[in-house]
Protein backbone atom coordinates (compact mmCIF):
# COMPACT_ATOMS: atom_id res chain seq x y z
CA UNK A 1 0.00 0.00 0.00
CA UNK A 2 1.40 3.43 -1.22
CA UNK A 3 -0.20 6.31 0.69
CA UNK A 4 1.06 9.63 -0.44
CA UNK A 5 1.21 12.10 2.77
CA UNK A 6 0.93 15.83 1.28
CA UNK A 7 2.13 19.21 3.48
CA UNK A 8 -0.09 21.40 1.30
CA UNK A 9 3.25 24.44 3.04
CA UNK A 10 6.54 24.95 1.42
CA UNK A 11 7.96 23.93 5.03
CA UNK A 12 9.61 20.84 3.95
CA UNK A 13 11.33 20.27 7.92
CA UNK A 14 7.24 19.98 8.68
CA UNK A 15 6.79 17.64 5.97
CA UNK A 16 9.02 15.40 7.59
CA UNK A 17 8.08 15.71 11.23
CA UNK A 18 4.44 14.34 9.87
CA UNK A 19 6.34 11.49 7.77
CA UNK A 20 8.12 10.05 10.67
CA UNK A 21 4.86 9.98 12.68
CA UNK A 22 3.27 8.56 9.87
CA UNK A 23 5.71 5.72 9.31
CA UNK A 24 6.15 4.90 13.06
CA UNK A 25 2.60 3.93 13.34
CA UNK A 26 1.78 2.49 9.41
CA UNK A 27 1.27 -1.02 8.85
CA UNK A 28 3.72 -3.88 7.44
CA UNK A 29 4.06 -3.01 4.09
CA UNK A 30 2.69 0.08 4.03
CA UNK A 31 4.80 2.60 2.24
CA UNK A 32 4.61 6.92 2.84
CA UNK A 33 5.93 8.92 0.96
CA UNK A 34 6.13 12.55 1.62
CA UNK A 35 6.11 15.35 -0.28
CA UNK A 36 6.50 19.20 -0.45
CA UNK A 37 5.18 21.38 -2.82
CA UNK A 38 7.44 23.80 -5.11
CA UNK A 39 4.92 26.94 -4.58
CA UNK A 40 2.72 28.38 -1.85
CA UNK A 41 2.89 30.31 1.66
CA UNK A 42 5.99 28.69 4.01
CA UNK A 43 2.75 28.13 6.40
CA UNK A 44 -1.20 28.25 6.42
CA UNK A 45 -2.70 30.57 8.73
CA UNK A 46 -6.22 31.74 7.65
CA UNK A 47 -8.35 31.77 4.93
CA UNK A 48 -5.52 34.06 2.42
CA UNK A 49 -2.87 31.29 3.10
CA UNK A 50 -5.00 28.81 2.23
CA UNK A 51 -5.95 29.47 -1.08
CA UNK A 52 -2.81 29.58 -2.58
CA UNK A 53 -1.22 26.25 -1.10
CA UNK A 54 -4.01 24.40 -3.73
CA UNK A 55 -2.63 24.65 -6.72
CA UNK A 56 1.07 23.11 -5.38
CA UNK A 57 -1.19 20.56 -3.31
CA UNK A 58 -3.05 19.52 -6.30
CA UNK A 59 0.44 19.24 -8.70
CA UNK A 60 2.03 17.00 -5.87
CA UNK A 61 -0.69 15.07 -6.46
CA UNK A 62 -0.92 14.79 -9.86
CA UNK A 63 2.74 13.55 -9.55
CA UNK A 64 1.89 10.58 -7.76
CA UNK A 65 -0.75 8.67 -10.11
CA UNK A 66 -0.38 5.37 -8.44
CA UNK A 67 -0.96 6.09 -4.99
CA UNK A 68 -3.76 3.56 -3.04
CA UNK A 69 -4.44 6.65 -1.05
CA UNK A 70 -3.41 10.47 0.35
CA UNK A 71 -3.07 12.29 3.33
CA UNK A 72 -3.39 16.05 3.23
CA UNK A 73 -1.03 17.32 6.13
CA UNK A 74 -2.79 20.90 7.20
CA UNK A 75 -5.06 20.57 10.40
CA UNK A 76 -7.51 22.87 8.14
CA UNK A 77 -7.96 20.08 5.35
CA UNK A 78 -6.90 22.54 2.99
CA UNK A 79 -8.15 21.70 -0.96
CA UNK A 80 -9.58 18.68 0.72
CA UNK A 81 -12.94 18.55 -1.43
CA UNK A 82 -10.78 19.63 -4.25
CA UNK A 83 -8.31 16.91 -3.96
CA UNK A 84 -11.09 14.47 -4.28
CA UNK A 85 -12.32 15.43 -7.25
CA UNK A 86 -9.45 14.54 -9.28
CA UNK A 87 -9.02 11.12 -8.01
CA UNK A 88 -10.57 8.24 -7.16
CA UNK A 89 -7.55 6.85 -4.16
CA UNK A 90 -9.36 8.01 -0.74
CA UNK A 91 -7.88 11.55 0.45
CA UNK A 92 -7.97 11.68 4.12
CA UNK A 93 -7.20 15.27 5.51
CA UNK A 94 -5.85 15.43 9.14
CA UNK A 95 -8.37 17.63 10.51
CA UNK A 96 -11.21 15.27 9.54
CA UNK A 97 -9.96 12.49 10.72
CA UNK A 98 -8.44 13.49 14.44
CA UNK A 99 -12.15 14.72 14.51
CA UNK A 100 -13.50 11.34 14.17
CA UNK A 101 -10.81 9.33 16.53
CA UNK A 102 -11.81 12.05 19.36
CA UNK A 103 -15.58 11.70 19.13
CA UNK A 104 -15.09 8.28 19.92
CA UNK A 105 -12.91 8.55 22.75
CA UNK A 106 -15.22 10.31 24.82
CA UNK A 107 -18.35 12.34 25.56
CA UNK A 108 -17.01 15.90 24.21
CA UNK A 109 -13.46 16.70 23.19
CA UNK A 110 -11.73 20.22 22.68
CA UNK A 111 -9.08 21.51 19.68
CA UNK A 112 -5.99 23.24 20.59
CA UNK A 113 -4.92 25.21 17.16
CA UNK A 114 -2.30 27.55 16.74
CA UNK A 115 -3.79 31.09 16.43
CA UNK A 116 -6.96 32.36 16.65
CA UNK A 117 -7.57 33.42 12.90
CA UNK A 118 -7.99 29.56 12.40
CA UNK A 119 -10.35 29.12 14.98
CA UNK A 120 -13.63 30.09 12.27
CA UNK A 121 -12.19 27.52 9.82
CA UNK A 122 -12.25 24.98 12.18
CA UNK A 123 -15.96 25.55 13.59
CA UNK A 124 -17.39 25.62 10.32
CA UNK A 125 -15.40 22.25 9.62
CA UNK A 126 -16.79 20.67 12.55
CA UNK A 127 -20.29 21.89 11.49
CA UNK A 128 -19.95 20.40 8.08
CA UNK A 129 -18.19 17.03 9.06
CA UNK A 130 -21.25 16.81 11.67
CA UNK A 131 -19.32 16.66 14.81
CA UNK A 132 -20.11 20.47 16.29
CA UNK A 133 -21.81 18.98 18.90
CA UNK A 134 -19.04 16.73 19.85
CA UNK A 135 -16.53 19.60 20.62
CA UNK A 136 -16.72 21.52 24.10
CA UNK A 137 -14.63 23.88 22.77
CA UNK A 138 -11.91 25.43 20.03
CA UNK A 139 -9.06 27.37 21.60
CA UNK A 140 -5.60 28.72 20.53
CA UNK A 141 -2.18 28.39 22.00
CA UNK A 142 -1.17 31.79 19.88
CA UNK A 143 2.02 29.92 18.76
CA UNK A 144 2.68 31.07 15.28
CA UNK A 145 3.07 27.21 12.97
CA UNK A 146 6.75 28.18 12.65
CA UNK A 147 7.22 28.35 16.06
CA UNK A 148 6.37 24.55 16.03
CA UNK A 149 9.58 24.06 13.71
CA UNK A 150 12.06 25.66 16.28
CA UNK A 151 14.03 23.66 18.71
CA UNK A 152 14.06 24.85 22.09
CA UNK A 153 10.48 26.92 21.44
CA UNK A 154 7.93 27.57 24.43
CA UNK A 155 5.29 25.86 21.92
CA UNK A 156 4.92 22.95 23.57
CA UNK A 157 4.57 24.56 27.57
CA UNK A 158 1.66 27.55 25.66
CA UNK A 159 0.16 23.87 24.13
CA UNK A 160 0.16 22.49 27.41
CA UNK A 161 -1.72 25.04 29.21
CA UNK A 162 -3.78 25.37 26.80
CA UNK A 163 -4.83 21.92 27.12
CA UNK A 164 -4.80 22.47 31.38
CA UNK A 165 -7.64 25.10 30.21
CA UNK A 166 -9.96 22.80 28.15
CA UNK A 167 -10.21 20.15 30.11
CA UNK A 168 -10.78 22.12 33.98
CA UNK A 169 -12.94 24.96 32.24
CA UNK A 170 -14.55 23.50 29.83
CA UNK A 171 -15.13 19.82 30.40
CA UNK A 172 -13.30 17.88 27.44
CA UNK A 173 -12.13 14.45 28.21
CA UNK A 174 -10.30 14.14 24.72
CA UNK A 175 -7.93 16.69 23.12
CA UNK A 176 -7.08 17.45 19.54
CA UNK A 177 -3.99 18.80 18.24
CA UNK A 178 -4.72 21.25 15.88
CA UNK A 179 -1.61 21.09 13.75
CA UNK A 180 0.58 18.90 11.72
CA UNK A 181 3.37 20.60 13.22
CA UNK A 182 2.08 19.54 16.66
CA UNK A 183 2.44 15.68 15.77
CA UNK A 184 5.26 15.01 17.77
CA UNK A 185 4.18 16.11 20.85
CA UNK A 186 0.66 14.16 21.42
CA UNK A 187 1.99 11.33 23.31
CA UNK A 188 3.59 13.27 25.89
CA UNK A 189 0.66 15.97 26.58
CA UNK A 190 -1.21 12.75 27.08
CA UNK A 191 0.81 11.32 29.12
CA UNK A 192 1.49 14.93 31.05
CA UNK A 193 -2.74 15.65 31.10
CA UNK A 194 -4.16 11.78 31.50
CA UNK A 195 -6.16 11.97 28.73
CA UNK A 196 -6.19 11.00 25.19
CA UNK A 197 -4.19 13.37 22.66
CA UNK A 198 -5.37 13.06 19.42
CA UNK A 199 -3.05 13.34 15.97
CA UNK A 200 -4.32 13.89 13.00
CA UNK A 201 -1.23 12.27 11.39
CA UNK A 202 -1.78 9.48 13.17
CA UNK A 203 -5.59 9.26 12.40
CA UNK A 204 -4.95 9.74 8.83
CA UNK A 205 -3.02 7.30 8.64
CA UNK A 206 -4.95 4.85 9.97
CA UNK A 207 -8.15 5.80 8.31
CA UNK A 208 -6.61 5.48 5.17
CA UNK A 209 -5.35 2.06 5.21
CA UNK A 210 -8.82 0.83 6.64
CA UNK A 211 -10.45 2.49 3.46
CA UNK A 212 -7.73 1.03 0.98
CA UNK A 213 -7.50 -2.23 2.98
CA UNK A 214 -11.57 -2.86 2.42
CA UNK A 215 -11.39 -1.77 -1.31
CA UNK A 216 -13.36 1.53 -0.95
CA UNK A 217 -12.74 4.32 -2.70
CA UNK A 218 -13.93 8.11 -3.29
CA UNK A 219 -17.23 8.23 -5.14
CA UNK A 220 -16.94 9.75 -8.64
CA UNK A 221 -20.87 11.10 -9.20
CA UNK A 222 -22.21 14.44 -7.51
CA UNK A 223 -19.59 16.47 -5.66
CA UNK A 224 -16.53 14.56 -6.48
CA UNK A 225 -17.31 13.53 -9.57
CA UNK A 226 -14.23 14.18 -12.22
CA UNK A 227 -13.58 17.76 -13.25
CA UNK A 228 -15.08 19.49 -16.44
CA UNK A 229 -12.67 19.49 -18.96
CA UNK A 230 -12.14 22.90 -20.09
CA UNK A 231 -9.59 25.81 -20.87
CA UNK A 232 -7.62 27.31 -17.66
CA UNK A 233 -5.89 30.77 -18.62
CA UNK A 234 -2.95 32.46 -17.50
CA UNK A 235 -0.86 31.06 -14.46
CA UNK A 236 -3.39 28.49 -14.13
CA UNK A 237 -2.98 27.27 -17.39
CA UNK A 238 -1.26 23.73 -16.31
CA UNK A 239 -4.12 23.05 -13.49
CA UNK A 240 -7.13 22.86 -16.58
CA UNK A 241 -9.13 19.49 -16.02
CA UNK A 242 -8.54 17.18 -19.32
CA UNK A 243 -10.32 14.05 -20.22
CA UNK A 244 -7.33 12.15 -18.62
CA UNK A 245 -7.93 13.49 -15.21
Amino acid sequence: MKIVLINPNTTSSMTTKAAQTARSVAAAGTVIVERTPSMGPVSIEGYYDEVFSIPGLIAEMQAEPDADGFIIACFDDTGLDAARCITAAPVVGIGEAAFHFAALLGAEFAVVTTLSRSIPALKHNLLKYGLAHKCAKVRAAEVPVLELEKEGSEACGKISSVIEQCIKADGAEVIVLGCAGMTDLATQLSMQHGVPVVDGVVSAVKLIEGLVSVGLKTSKIGGYAKPLAKPYLGAMEGFAPHDKL
